[in-house]
């Protein structure tokens, strides 16, 4: 059975007990040798010579969501029948620019459904949105189930402390572990790793696919980037012979698709270029792959005679590559407004110092109509709408 997973939001759910306990005939033993050279620590699984359980009730201070002293909390959870049956929340550690799980727990009438792996597998997603080095928790040496399970997720053990909840913990078997997960580390591709090419029919379905995985959730619930780039086929300003896509080992995993644009001063209108979406599949993103895109591209329109580029972008991906703020080049949004998202890089010496004045881009740019996209996406495996932390605020 399919759960829905929504945001839990802090003024609702603040304090909410979260029932964790459990129930284990065995545990993780650890000890502890000093040697002449050192240390020593074993850590075996044993038997308990009678199954030990913990109940919520049995400690002072209770798990709860949202506790004062976790101020960048977040929390997700699974209502049936409005009552909560699974829940997860994450603390950001900003000065490790680490992700702690500090909560996680699923009843027992709805455990061993996949639950508790679609929560894990969330936290990685917000661990990589956030760029975040590790995802770190904590669990005790006999709640072998819980580690079993962590192992499971990719978890591995990354330290311990043996008088965290009592001075006798070693000798209770309740010692407190420490685990991590480490994203993968991306390598850069270079450009003959990948393939470069104009876009065919056949690519469409990827391509709008791949748009759709690249842009989810992102800047709101669900995303409508791909019926963009499925509207901006149609439409008088789109620039095929600009646009490519990347693919590697023919599967499509970026694209960049172009449009002319226009900056009007008074009766002079000047045609400029703009491109979006430009992404790429979040598996391949950060290797590069964007900015070969963009380079490559950027070459061939400067080769065509075009002046240069204006978009609405991420400040802190395009300067690197050369964009600038239009204040720059004395251009406008149509509104006549300059912020650090709206940028030009000039593909011609002062190519766009002479082209000053208000800034408009094709129509199919303006708000898609909601009902329209939402047909679109049934052509497409369904995904699931989530807010992630710091978004759209």
């Amino acid at each position: 059975m399919e759960y829905e997973i929504i945001h839990l939001p802090k003024e609702e759910w603040k304090d909410t007990i979260i029932p964790i306990g459990y129930k284990s005939d065995k545990y993780y033993d650890v000890l502890v040798n000093k040697t002449s050279k050192g240390f020593t620590i074993e850590i075996e699984k044993k038997d308990f010579v009678e199954p030990v359980t913990h109940t919520p009730e049995e400690y002072d201070f209770p798990d709860k969501l949202y506790k004062e002293h976790r101020e960048n909390a977040y929390a997700w959870g699974v209502l049936v029948n409005d009552e909560l049956v699974a829940a997860i929340e994450t603390d950001q550690e900003l000065w490790s620019n680490r992700l702690r799980i500090t909560e996680l727990w699923v009843s027992e009438k709805f455990q061993k459904q996949g639950i508790g792996h679609t929560l894990i597998e969330m936290t990685k997603e917000q661990a990589r949105r956030e760029r975040r080095r590790a995802i770190i928790l904590e669990t005790q040496s006999c709640n072998v189930n819980a580690i079993d399970f962590y192992q499971h997720e990719g978890f591995s053990l990354i330290g311990m402390d043996t008088c965290c909840y009592k001075n006798n913990d070693l000798q209770r078997k309740e010692v407190r572990l420490e685990f991590g997960w480490f994203p993968e580390e991306k390598k850069k591709l270079k450009r003959e790793e990948i393939e470069i090419r104009t876009e065919t029919k056949e690519d469409w379905y990827s391509v709008e696919l791949m748009t759709q995985h690249a842009f989810w959730n992102k800047h709101h619930l669900g995303c409508d980037e791909h019926y963009l780039v499925h509207k901006l086929r149609q439409d008088e300003d789109y620039l095929p012979e600009l646009s490519r896509i990347a693919l590697m080992d023919g599967i499509v995993i970026g694209c960049i698709m172009y449009s002319k644009a226009y900056v009007v001063d008074g009766a002079v209108t000047h045609e400029v270029l703009t491109f979006g979406p430009l992404c790429v599949e979040p598996k391949w993103q950060g290797c590069g792959v964007g900015e070969l895109l963009l380079r490559e591209t950027m070459n061939i329109a400067a080769n065509k005679g075009f002046k240069g580029i204006v978009i609405f972008g991420e400040p802190d991906y395009y300067p690197r590559i050369g964009f600038k703020t239009c204040d720059n080049f004395n251009i406008t949004t149509a509104d006549g407004k300059n912020f650090d998202a709206f940028m030009g890089i000039e593909l011609i010496e002062d190519g766009l110092k002479s082209t000053k004045g208000k800034f408009y881009e094709s129509k199919v740019f303006e708000n898609l109509p909601t009902e329209e996209v939402e047909e679109h996406n049934k052509k497409f495996p369904q995904l699931r709408k989530l807010k992630f932390p710091g978004q759209w605020d």
